[in-house]
Parts: C-alpha cells; sequence; structure tokens
C-alpha cells in the first residue's frame, strides 16, 4: 500500500512559540521552558501529522536554531574558541556558535541552497578528527515512539555535510570523509540497535553540478555505510533533478530515494528507468515550498506513471522539507473564503497527500474530491487575482532604454561627489533602527483601530526624529530614515500594492528565531500610490545631510513571496519593477539624493545548475535596471546583499550599474572580497564591518582592521563604511556602542589616508 510521509516540518509554531522561547532564554537564561517549548512543539506537530493522515514521520528535523549546526554539534565539529563555552553550558555554546556572545564571533550563516533559509556554516580544518557527542536522532525518535508515533530519523548526509562546510586552512572538506565516516556508521549502528527501521539521509547537493571527487566521495560514502548493523535508508534528494547525477544516485547502496517531482516532474521516466526495482520511491508530488493546492490532473497523472513500480514500493511526499512553508491555512481566518480555498500551508498538505493515496488505493470518495478540485481549477483558472491590462500593456511597450543610466559610471561619480560632498570612507547604515517595543504596541495598536491615524504617525514622527538627531550625533555621513513606519521589508510594499494578499499567521524560519511572513502574489502588480516618498521627504527636511530613500528592490519581493503559479517568475518579477520604478522616480522628484534599493535575494534566486543560471541573470539583472532607469546622474543609486557568495554573480553585480553597493563580510572576516579582487568592480562597495545579527558589540580596533583588509583589496575612493545588514531587530544601547566604534574606525582609517598622500 502506498504510503504517506514528509521530509521535514514546520519547527517555530503556529504562533511563533519557539521564537518566543528563545527569545526569552537569551534573555533570562533559564534553559527549562525552551526545552519544554520544543518538546511540546515536536509532539504537537507529529499529532498534527497523524490527524492528516500521515504514516511515518520525520524525528531529527526540529532544531532549536539550524539542523547543520546541530549535525556540527553532533559530530564534535565544534572549533576551538567555543569549546570553553560548551564545556561550561553546552547550550550557552551551541548558542554562541549561532549568534556569537559579548566575546565570541559566531559562525559564517548563508543561503540554504536558493531558500530564504539561512544555515550555519560549519567551520573544519584538514586533519581534525570527529566523535558522536549525545544522541539527539535517537532520543527525538524515542519521543514519537512514546506518543505511538511511527518515525524516521533524519540526518544530513555525510557528502552534503562536508560540501557544504568551510576550511579555514583553505583545504578540501572532502578530505575529511574517511574521518567522519566512522562517526555516521556509529550513529546508524545505534539507530540499528535501537529498533529504527528507516532513516532519511537528506543529500540536496546530488542536485548541483558535481566534480569527479564529490561522485567519488559519495560512491566511498555509502559503499561503507551499508556494511555493518544500520536501519534502511532513504536518501532524500530536492530543489531540482538529478539529472546527470542521477545513475549515480540510483547505484548507491540504499534502500530508496525521493526526487522532487515539483521542480522538476520530467525526471520521473529516467528514475523509474534507473532505480533498481527492489527500491523504495518517493515521490515529491506536492510542492514544500510554495503555497497554492496542487493541481489534481498533473500530480495524478505522475502517481499513475509511478505506480508502474508497485504500491508497495511508492511514498508519496512533499517535494522537500515543509520547513519553508506556515503551517495551517485554516488560521487565516480574515482572508476571503475563495482565496483561503486556494490555499495549502503544511497541514493540508499532508491532508493532500493522503488524499491522493487513498484515491490510488481506489477510494472512491477521495477520488470525487480531486475531481472536484479539477473541476474548480479548470473554471477560474488557476490564480483568482485580478489580471490588469494597463500593467500587461505596459510590459509589452517597455523599451530596452528604460534600463539605462543617463551617463557612465565615472561621469556619474564625478557629478555625484559633488552633490553629494561626502569625505573618504564614507559612513552610512543599511537603513533600518531598533524597533522598539513602544513602537511595536503603537503598531498594532493602530492595526487595531485602538489608535487613531494622525496619533501613530505623531509617533512614527517622533522616532524618525529621534533616529536623525541619533546619527548626527554619531557623525555619520548618509544618513537614514530608520523605517519606523515598516513592519517587514517585503510586507511593507506589497501592503501598498495591487495583487498582493496577506496572512496573520503564515510565519516562516529564516534563520534562528526571525520569521518572515511572505505575502502572497495572487494577481497582476501594480502600484496605486507612491509608498516611501512622504517618510523619506519629512526626514530630508529634518536635515541638511543626504538621506536615503529605502525600497525592496524587485528580485528580493518576488523571492520573499509566495508568488502566484500560473505565471512565469520573470514576468511577475517586471511587473514588480515597473511598480517600484515609478516610485524611485517619485523620490528623485521630492529631491532625495541617495536611493537605496536592497536585493538581498539576488543570489538566492540563482538556480542551481549552472546551465540555467544565464537566462536567470539576464531578467534579475534587467528587472533591477528598470527600476533603477533613467534616473538623474545627481542621484546615487545604492543596493544592498547579504549572506551571499559573490564569486559566481560578480559580473552579474556589476551589471546592475548601480553606483555603490554594500554587502555582508563580516563574519567571514571580508572573505567575501575575494570576489572583488579577481573581478575589478568599477563602483563603490560597502562591506559590511560588524555582525548585526549577533549581540556583541565589536571594538574600534576591531573594525578598523577589517577596513584595512578592505583596502587591500578595494581602492580608497571605492570603500564605504557600513553594518552588514539593518538595526532592526538590536536595541539602541548596542547600536549606538556599534556606530560610535564604527564612525571611529572610519575616521582612524581617513587619518591614515591623509598621512599616505602627505
Amino acid at each position: 500500500m502506498t504510503r504517506v510521509t514528509y521530509l521535514g516540518f514546520p519547527r517555530i509554531g503556529r504562533r511563533r512559540e519557539l521564537k518566543r522561547a528563545l527569545e526569552t532564554y537569551w534573555r533570562d537564561g533559564d534553559a527549562a521552558p525552551l526545552l519544554d517549548t520544543a518538546r511540546e512543539l515536536r509532539a504537537r506537530h507529529w499529532q498534527l501529522a497523524r490527524e492528516a493522515g500521515v504514516d511515518v514521520v520525520p524525528a531529527n528535523d526540529f532544531s532549536l536554531y539550524d539542523h547543520v549546526l546541530d549535525h556540527a554539534v553532533l559530530f564534535d565539529a565544534i572549533p576551538a574558541r567555543y569549546r570553553p563555552a560548551f564545556a561550561a553550558d553546552p547550550l550557552r555554546g551551541y548558542f554562541a556558535m549561532a549568534r556569537g556572545d559579548a566575546e565570541l564571533h559566531a559562525l559564517e550563516m548563508t543561503k540554504w541552497f536558493d531558500t530564504n533559509y539561512h544555515y550555519l556554516v560549519p567551520e573544519l580544518q584538514a586533519g581534525q578528527s570527529f566523535r558522536l557527542t549525545g544522541d539527539k536522532p535517537l532520543a527525538e525518535w524515542r519521543e514519537a515512539q512514546a506518543l505511538g508515533i511511527e518515525a524516521r530519523p533524519v540526518l544530513l548526509g555525510p557528502v552534503s555535510f562536508l560540501r557544504l562546510s568551510k576550511t579555514v586552512d583553505g583545504s578540501d572538506p572532502l578530505q575529511l570523509l574517511d574521518a567522519l565516516l566512522p562517526v555516521y556508521a556509529e550513529l546508524l549502528a545505534q539507530l540499528a540497535a535501537a529498533g529504527v527501521a528507516w532513516v532519511q539521509i537528506d543529500e540536496p547537493c546530488l542536485v548541483l553540478d558535481l566534480d569527479a571527487p564529490t561522485r567519488q566521495a559519495y560512491e566511498k560514502a555509502y559503499a561503507t555505510l551499508a556494511k555493518g548493523a544500520t536501519p534502511k535508508r532513504l536518501l532524500a534528494t530536492y530543489f531540482g533533478a538529478l539529472q546527470d547525477n542521477l545513475a549515480l544516485a540510483a547505484s548507491l547502496p540504499v534502500d530508496g530515494l525521493h526526487v522532487d517531482l515539483v521542480r522538476a516532474p520530467e525526471q520521473l521516466d529516467a528514475v523509474l528507468t534507473a532505480l533498481p526495482a527492489d527500491r523504495v520511491l518517493s515521490a515529491g508530488v506536492v510542492d514544500g515550498r510554495n503555497v497554492w493546492r496542487s493541481r489534481p490532473a498533473q500530480v495524478s497523472a505522475l502517481l499513475e506513471h509511478a505506480t508502474r513500480r508497485g504500491s508497495d514500493q511508492l511514498w508519496l511526499a512533499p517535494s522537500c522539507s515543509l520547513l519553508h512553508v506556515p503551517i495551517d491555512a485554516e488560521q487565516e481566518t480574515q482572508l476571503a473564503g475563495d482565496l483561503r480555498s486556494w490555499l495549502a500551508f503544511a497541514r493540508q498538505k499532508l491532508e493532500e497527500l493522503r488524499l491522493y493515496a487513498d484515491a490510488l488505493a481506489g477510494d472512491a470518495q477521495a477520488r470525487e474530491q480531486l475531481a472536484q478540485q479539477t473541476a474548480r481549477l479548470e473554471a477560474r483558472g488557476r490564480a483568482p487575482g485580478v489580471q490588469r491590462q494597463d500593467v500587461r500593456g505596459r510590459l509589452q511597450a517597455l523599451s530596452p532604454q528604460a534600463t539605462l543610466r543617463r551617463s557612465e559610471r565615472p561621469y556619474r561619480r564625478s557629478v555625484q561627489a559633488g552633490a553629494l560632498k561626502l569625505p573618504p570612507l564614507p559612513t552610512t547604515t543599511i537603513g533600518s533602527f531598533p524597533q522598539t517595543d513602544a513602537l511595536r504596541r503603537a503598531r498594532a495598536e493602530h492595526r487595531a483601530g485602538r489608535l487613531d491615524t494622525a496619533a501613530y504617525e505623531s509617533v512614527l514622527a517622533e522616532e524618525i526624529q529621534h533616529v536623525l538627531k541619533q546619527q548626527e550625533a554619531l557623525g555619520l555621513d548618509v544618513l537614514v530614515h530608520g523605517e519606523p513606519e515598516r513592519n517587514d521589508m517585503v510586507e511593507y510594499f506589497g501592503e501598498q500594492l495591487e495583487g498582493f494578499a496577506f496572512t496573520r499567521h503564515g510565519w516562516v524560519q529564516s534563520y534562528g528565531s526571525r520569521c518572515v511572513k511572505p505575502p502572497l502574489i495572487w494577481g497582476d502588480v501594480a502600484r496605486p500610490a507612491p509608498m516611501t516618498v512622504r517618510w523619506s521627504s519629512y526626514a530630508q527636511s529634518l536635515t541638511e545631510k543626504p538621506v536615503k530613500g529605502m525600497l525592496t528592490g524587485p528580485v528580493t519581493v518576488l523571492q520573499w513571496s509566495f508568488v502566484r503559479d500560473d505565471l512565469p517568475r520573470e514576468t511577475v518579477c517586471r511587473q514588480l519593477a515597473l511598480a517600484l520604478r515609478d516610485e524611485v522616480h517619485d523620490l528623485e522628484r521630492a529631491g532625495i539624493q541617495v536611493i537605496q534599493i536592497d536585493e538581498p535575494a539576488l543570489r538566492e534566486g540563482l538556480p542551481l545548475r549552472h546551465a540555467e543560471q544565464a537566462h536567470y541573470l539576464d531578467w534579475a539583472v534587467q528587472c533591477f535596471r528598470i527600476t533603477a532607469g533613467g534616473v538623474a546622474d545627481a542621484t546615487q543609486i545604492h543596493t544592498h546583499m547579504c549572506y551571499s557568495e559573490f564569486n559566481a554573480i560578480i559580473e552579474a553585480v556589476s551589471a546592475l550599474d548601480a553606483d555603490v553597493i554594500s554587502i555582508e563580510s563580516s563574519r567571514s572576516r571580508m572573505e567575501l572580497l575575494d570576489a572583488f579582487e579577481r573581478f575589478r568592480y568599477p563602483g563603490d562597495i560597502g562591506p559590511g564591518v560588524y555582525d548585526i545579527h549577533s549581540p556583541r558589540v565589536p571594538a574600534t580596533t576591531e573594525m578598523a582592521g577589517l577596513l584595512r583588509k578592505a583596502l587591500e583589496v578595494l581602492d580608497a575612493g571605492q570603500l564605504w563604511v557600513n553594518p552588514d545588514c539593518g538595526l532592526k531587530t538590536r536595541g539602541w544601547t548596542e547600536v549606538n556602542q556599534a556606530l560610535a566604534a564604527m564612525v571611529a574606525a572610519a575616521h582612524e582609517l581617513r587619518g591614515e589616508l591623509a598621512q599616505r598622500a602627505a
């Protein structure tokens, strides 16, 4: 009989219970309530899955912060600087690796493949050893067993773990495979001895372009793990097609293979041919990364084809972990019923899978439900949103000239220097300033109708005045208004654009306790009125220094939303670009001389396979250039990107034709600047000099040292000084201390440059 399962579940809770428990622990230091909340959430989510009709649940997919960090700790891959903290208190050491503390830098953080989830990058070195520490996979499996729920422990596979890690000495992480495999073997033996029937081993790197050493590492790893006592092994791949890695994956000595048939339905025939007849096929047929209900006609056709291998050898699952979607659409009672009926969050996706499995088994009621859903789709079209002919006509009329600035970079730089009159190594911030409890309360009261608009706007005006005074007192050169009116850098714009809808409980984990609530793009996108001009103009009226206008770029709005699936993503992105272009021109007409168009998700959207990347970069760059195109030479266009590997896209970053780019580089200690050493970037660059995601406040000497490293790669005339991201999540005390140190570091370097010039 076809079984229903899934690869992973959202951790944060229906009402962000884990977020609140984490932040309480970080504030108060009492671990017991945090661990109790984690245990309650695991039990609740397993029970939800069982009620939805799931046969086997995953265990060890839950994490207090990040599953890759969990594996680093499980294998004792703990850098030496954290070991004293671990010895004193393992939980404190764990969070020191994740967030840093007063003395310690956090591990580097980057995007999990092409998602908006961030993972902690394990830090390894040549010759290091590994050992098994703790029993988290087994302990969480036992929790499920105690509840009477059949579970399957989840592990990140050894090759993907090493490929996703970095070494501090520049050696190849795969050279550590021989040292790591005995620990995996020990863990599998431990699970087998406890009675675990199946284990899920995630190897998402199998959907990437692989070199010969990596292929050999897979062969060696799984030949080794097949020896000795071990549960049956499900090899899980996701986020794309196996393509040229299919023969490798199918040849590995495992007992089942999970494939993504949402991103790559075309691979099913090849998988059925390549996979030995005695292996289980776990078919990822429901989208684990978007929130729309599946199309029964398409899914049923895939499943009818997949049953060639027999129902006993077929499992049904989402395409990937459900970590990337909210938990339950039934909470969204404020949405129109018709729109809500189109939505499938994690719970609904599991119910869909049960329905498909029952239909395959011949259940007449299940088949009738699928037929009704198909009829509704055919009657309404895929998206219930409005089509706007004015938007579509404007896209058709778009000319190549719309993507161009008026002059080339060198001329613009000279014009901007005269207009802005900034010192060498100008200082600025990325945009947001602390959102205090009082500010959040005022926003909540205004949304609830308990604070009228005039009173709320008075709160915002006072906050902007405060933010500007603080920046002027600190001596920053280019100011920001602090974004007190914004709840989220995407949601704020979506609320003012047509074609968007919003959930109340659709939270998704970005990293740690940081959650986002992606909007739903369900219709054609248009801007009915200016969105940021009023508050930007107000801020500029309060100071003689330039104040940046702050926008979220079209690619990031696209990537950080749940996007309708009846139009190509690039078409939706161009609609966004045109709407934001109007905002840029309105800001310019209002006298805003510096406009920042943030694109932190540009790298995130890059396809995983090299052969598909050029097309994406072409339209992504074009959309940014549509947004910024046509402004005057004196208007300085900034962009910001964070937690991205730039080597693969540095030419595309240059092609954006922004005047200034700010990037995250503090956690990597300026390693990202290697890309700019290889490629002579023609614009200005602000490499972040301190990590805003950590409570640690670095000293002036540390930031000055990072600036000196940057000057080894960049010309002094290119270098800006800024944090690595916005300051929304930090407190005012640490922000003032850190920015004061940052400004002091800039002054110190200016003095050194002046001495050299003399």
